[in-house]
């Protein structure tokens, strides 16, 4: 009698182990960014905000490559990342995704990311550069800088010259004459207002404020792409083509600015409970006005942009969240 209890007990255990039941923590994790940036303080807001209303989470610091990892992992419930980076994980093939992420998808996108390859006015001038392509096209001497590997940024940068040129750009550059370095949002900016750089590139939201300190600093260029160029990446990487349009920045005067587009997005582990998911959408978009107060970017939060498009999975508490708030606009 005890074997046959011992033994029914053990096949009750493996038939919900294989059925395979959502998880439901009694807190969650939120993997944010660096200290200092945009990310690390959406994330302390997020946490307050979930915590007071639908479960108790704690922010800690994170990057875009390594949020998806661990929440694909378990080591983390959710975290921020580009839309972009996502598509890779999911797809696998590709550095640093060599194999799909099973476990790590969409929550939300929350606003747009632009990938700004902002060029001294002189430098432009000098070799009557049109565009990115034309620049690589004609292989000109540039010293180059974006932000440290790992991060949206470089990945970015990695993705127009890999997918949109051809080309390693780190090998490329160098080859033709010119140097490759890595610095933060500050002394990217310091350092081509400086003229110890032609061009600085990094993604940022669509009114970056660091556009606008390094328009204070010296004159520049937004250096667009062709949009066979800008097709090429999307296709890889799942950017889309957005517009810098005169009048935001005093550098694009007459003509808009074609750009790669991305979204900054909240990535979530796709065990955790439907029920959950769905409760922390609503109450960050229930939230949104608060949540704008600690990063404006969030005022762009649009139900009916918060679910990519296939083949990039999202999930399904998302989904049906945003579906329905995006009904009743």
């Amino acid at each position: 009698m005890k074997r046959s209890f011992i033994v029914s007990l053990a096949l009750i255990c493996v038939f919900f182990t294989s059925v395979g039941f959502a998880d439901t923590p009694s807190q969650l994790r939120f993997m944010a960014g660096p200290p200092g940036g945009n990310w690390f303080a959406l994330g302390g807001a997020l946490a307050d905000l979930w915590t007071q209303t639908v479960i108790p989470t704690t922010s800690i610091s994170g990057g875009a490559i390594a949020n998806i990892i661990n929440a694909d992992k378990g080591k983390g419930d959710l975290g921020f990342s580009n839309t972009s980076m996502v598509a890779v994980a999911q797809k696998g093939g590709m550095p640093p995704f060599e194999t799909p992420v099973e476990n790590a998808t969409i929550l939300a996108n929350l606003y747009t990311q632009y990938t700004y390859f902002i060029a001294r006015k002189d430098f432009v001038e000098k070799h009557n550069i049109k565009s990115l392509d034309d620049l690589v096209a004609r292989k000109i001497p540039t010293r180059f800088a974006t932000l440290k590997t790992g991060t949206g940024s470089e990945f970015m940068v990695n993705a127009v010259f890999k997918s949109g040129f051809g080309l390693d750009y780190r090998k490329a550059l160098k080859e033709w004459g010119g140097s490759v370095e890595y610095a933060s949002y500050s002394d990217g900016a310091d350092l081509i207002a400086d003229n110890h750089l032609d061009i600085f590139a990094f993604s940022v939201g669509k009114v970056a404020s660091i556009v606008m300190q390094i328009e204070s600093q010296t004159d520049v260029v937004i250096l667009g792409m062709e949009q066979e160029t800008l097709d090429k990446i999307g296709v890889d990487y799942g950017t889309v083509t957005f517009t810098v349009d005169p009048g935001i920045y005093k550098s694009v005067k007459d003509e808009p600015v074609k750009v790669v587009g991305d979204y900054t997005c909240i990535v979530v582990r796709n065990d955790l409970d439907e029920d959950l998911v769905y409760n922390l959408c609503k109450a960050m978009h229930e939230n949104q006005d608060t949540l704008a107060k600690a990063v404006v970017d969030m005022k762009e939060l649009d139900p009916a942009a918060a679910i990519p498009g296939d083949p990039i999975k999202s999930h399904a508490g998302a989904v049906k969240y945003w579906t329905e708030a995006a009904s009743k606009k």
